[in-house]
């Protein structure tokens, strides 16, 4: 053990006070609403009122909030596949298809099984879910442990594959009779309980049972240690004794059967169904979200949160100011650059 910890690099030490932190923070801040306040007002639009409109209809009401938590939860799961493989160095960009995969696998189970009660489907359907995304990661994980392909390749291009794979099952087995767009609706046993007279449904705790149990394995368990290890200096971990090839498929596998976990948890607890296209992009804004969180599980949940009220607060204003949707993308834009302006705060430790 204590060989291993020497080849793990210790943070570097904060030079930055907090006091400067909050100061860089607010004036970053200042400049993002003055910058976006001015692509309001040039698109024709109170940038006073469209503010009061995001904060007032996302954080300022229970409903608000409880959307912000509905969109929130996809993101956070997708982030938590990106952050598990990134922790021995590898670069999961194929959340998205692995979303895909995994529910396309709970779908099956949800068509195939409608007669179980809730408490055998919705486990079962879980399962398959997460196997459906282990498969999916599989390949790139194999690839990259008998050093033929990089991840980054793999993964990246299997997400253009796998919602074609989705499509044709779709429009050749599972459509609905009356829509060939989406499979029929999910009986009530397959669907994932919502709480608190809302939208937010079992997803959301489970997503945050995986980032304690996520933050708990890297920080007290000797795998954890030994993944660290792997991502810092993975030659020094290989004459250590430690199996990469091994901890690569694994490691993979895993972060791909969390993305299959958000997909069945997106058909299962927002929709009801499989749709033709039911992800926009969430595999791709976890990969966002992880990066800039530097994989710290805190920080995950934060950014996820972020991002929601923005996509939220975005979406919202398209209906109350009449503006594009490409008003979400500049928001988006400008937050990311507060994010990225930001000091190291986590340094290099990952936990």
């Amino acid at each position: 053990m204590l060989r291993i910890k020497k080849y793990i690099q210790t943070p570097l030490l904060k030079s930055e006070t907090l006091r400067d932190t909050v100061i860089r923070y607010t004036l970053m801040i200042l400049m993002v609403i003055v910058f976006f306040g001015l692509i309001l007002l040039i698109n024709g639009a109170d940038p006073f009122q469209s503010y009061k409109d995001i904060f007032t209809n996302t954080l300022g009401s229970a409903y608000g909030l409880s959307e912000v938590v509905v969109a929130m939860i996809p993101m956070l799961i997708t982030a938590l596949a990106v952050a598990v493989p990134w922790r021995v160095g590898l670069i999961n960009v194929g959340g998205e298809g692995q979303l895909y995969i995994g529910a396309a696998f709970a779908t099956w189970a949800a068509l195939t099984f409608q007669n179980l009660p809730a408490w055998a489907l919705l486990p079962l359907m879980l399962l398959l879910g997460m196997l459906g995304g282990a498969l999916w990661a599989l390949i790139p994980g194999y690839l990259k442990a008998i050093g033929l392909v990089n991840e980054t390749i793999t993964t990246l291009l299997l997400n253009s594959v796998a919602p074609k794979i989705v499509g044709f099952l779709i429009f050749n087995f599972w459509h609905s009779p009356m829509d060939t767009v989406k499979t029929q609706n999910f009986v009530p046993a397959a669907k994932l309980p919502a709480f608190f007279g809302t939208r937010i449904h079992l997803g959301f705790f489970i997503a945050l049972f995986l980032l304690i149990c996520f933050w708990f394995f890297m920080k007290y368990t000797r795998w954890g240690l030994e993944m660290t290890a792997i991502g810092g200096n993975p030659t020094a971990a290989l004459r250590n004794g430690i199996p990469v090839k091994k901890y690569l498929i694994i490691v993979m596998c895993s972060g791909g059967a969390i993305a299959g976990l958000a997909g069945m948890s997106q058909i299962s607890g927002y929709y009801g169904v499989l749709l033709l296209n039911f992800s926009v992009n969430l595999g791709f804004m976890g990969f966002l979200i992880c990066w800039l969180a530097n994989g710290h599980p805190l920080g995950i949940f934060l950014m996820s949160f972020v991002v929601a009220v923005i996509t939220t607060g975005g979406n919202l204003l398209q209906l109350t100011r009449s503006l594009p949707a490409a008003v979400i993308n500049i928001l988006l834009a400008f937050t990311l650059f507060i994010v990225l302006a930001r000091p190291k705060f986590f340094g290099k430790d990952k936990v």
